[in-house]
């Protein structure tokens, strides 16, 4: 999830929950059986742009010419439009065979009857390869029904040199992490020593769409409570709202209230120019300019921990294969293409963000152990539990809308006890019109 891939999380997830309430065909018999019968064609959506289409365009013109039985053909779906896109073919029963999706939406297609498992369909030692976070982020109902090219993954960038100015720590690891009041207490200190905004938490990301959903769970899932229970899936009230996670959330207000936060920026300037000399942000930013502005006084830092330990979020765009997919073994094909090394590295030398299977990404620059990003790395291997996936659930739409309203409330001085309850009893009320969502 860099700026390019953010794109997709900070969109509105417009799967509305009354039009998933629909017959969805049960994909539970549809299965690989190893064999690709005659020539086919197979067609996919796809939301990138920019060098990350070009990137994924050239792996399929180079699975296209590796063999003569399969070919792929794109299709560009524009990523503002994309869900309705995808809802609109469901309804009408034109879905492509491929379908590229974001990670949080899977949990509602595959609800929805609209995706195939594929356990069968992916070998054994492919699905070995892959990171923990892909497999979790990838599963419903403990079946795997999507893969991503790549994961993505938060930090903090801060200046090595305006931490030593006010005799801040670098932690060294995720097991490191600064506390909430530590932190705290070091914006405290660089507001001070001059810097009038010290953290930038690209606010202007949206607070319509998935930024803060994305960004700011971590927080909750640090304090021990979480977006929803997910023994069940059936309610946020006493986990969105409970007493520890008023206190953390309490702790990210007060950053607003003290005007610790830049909350004009338009762009990564504050950072980039080091008026705000610390940024909560994801993976992409490090290539997309960070690196450049600051060089060697760049430091990465894990979020804070706000009680159980530093979180982090996770998850980006992933392919699964849809129930129209008349020759599933044919889409398998192409999915076992894209995982290979030299497709991983085609895709992360455009994109920058850490490759889906532990193979790429030992060879990549940022992320191989010693590298630069590597915490990312780290968090990555650790999930879930400390890289959290968003809720497996097909309520995660109605979840996200109504945590980002929470966010918003709280940033802008609401009452956190109740925005938190207010979002608790949101979800909860969608989950309650759906029938608890009974898996199909």
């Amino acid at each position: 999830m860099r700026k390019t891939i953010l794109a997709a999380p900070c969109a509105l997830l417009v799967l509305t929950t009354a039009a998933c309430q629909s017959q969805g065909a049960d994909s539970s018999d549809r299965a690989c059986d190893g064999k690709i019968d005659g020539k086919r064609t197979l067609s996919t959506f796809y939301h990138g742009g920019g060098a990350e289409k070009k990137a994924f365009l050239s792996v399929v013109e180079e699975f296209n010419k590796s063999q003569d039985k399969v070919t792929v053909d794109v299709q560009s779906v524009p990523e503002g439009t994309y869900n309705d896109s995808v809802k609109a073919a469901s309804a009408s029963d034109k879905l492509p065979d491929l379908l590229d999706l974001d990670g949080p939406n899977l949990y509602n297609y595959a609800w929805n009857g609209d995706l195939i498992p594929l356990e069968s369909c992916l070998k054994a030692s492919t699905r070995k390869d892959l990171l923990p976070s892909i497999i979790e982020q990838g599963t419903y109902n403990s079946k795997l029904y999507g893969v991503g090219a790549f994961d993505s993954g938060l930090v903090l960038y801060a200046y090595k040199s305006a931490l030593k100015e006010v005799g801040a720590r670098i932690p060294a690891g995720v097991d490191d992490a600064w506390t909430s009041q530590e932190f705290t207490e070091i914006l405290a200190k660089l507001k001070k020593a001059g810097y009038d905004r010290p953290l930038d938490m690209h606010m202007w990301y949206g607070r319509q769409g998935e930024w803060f959903s994305y960004a700011f769970s971590p927080i909750v899932q640090s304090a021990d409570g979480d977006l929803i229970a997910r023994d069940d899936y059936q309610s946020a009230s006493g986990t969105l709202d409970k007493p520890s996670v008023v206190k953390a959330m309490t702790v990210f207000q007060s950053w607003f209230d003290n005007k610790y936060v830049d909350t004009e920026a338009q762009d990564d300037n504050p950072f980039l120019k080091k008026k705000s000399p610390i940024a909560w942000n994801g993976m992409w930013a490090y290539k997309n300019g960070y690196k450049k502005a600051a060089g060697d006084d760049l430091a990465v830092i894990p979020l804070p921990n706000f009680g159980t330990g530093s979180k982090n979020g996770m998850g980006s765009w992933q392919f699964g294969i849809t129930r129209k997919a008349e020759e599933p073994d044919a889409a398998a094909a192409f999915l076992e293409y894209l995982l290979t090394k030299k497709s991983l590295l085609t895709m992360y030398e455009a994109v920058g963000a850490p490759p889906a299977t532990a193979t790429a990404l030992g060879e990549t620059d940022l992320y191989a152990p010693g590298g630069p990003m590597s915490l990312i790395t780290d968090s990555l291997n650790k999930a879930p539990d400390v890289a959290v996936p968003r809720p497996q659930t097909p309520a995660y739409p109605a979840i996200t809308q109504a945590f980002a309203q929470a966010v918003d409330d709280i940033s802008q001085g609401k009452d956190v006890q109740e925005a938190l309850e207010k979002a608790a009893r949101t979800i909860d009320q969608d989950i309650e019109d759906n029938g608890g969502y009974p898996v199909k």
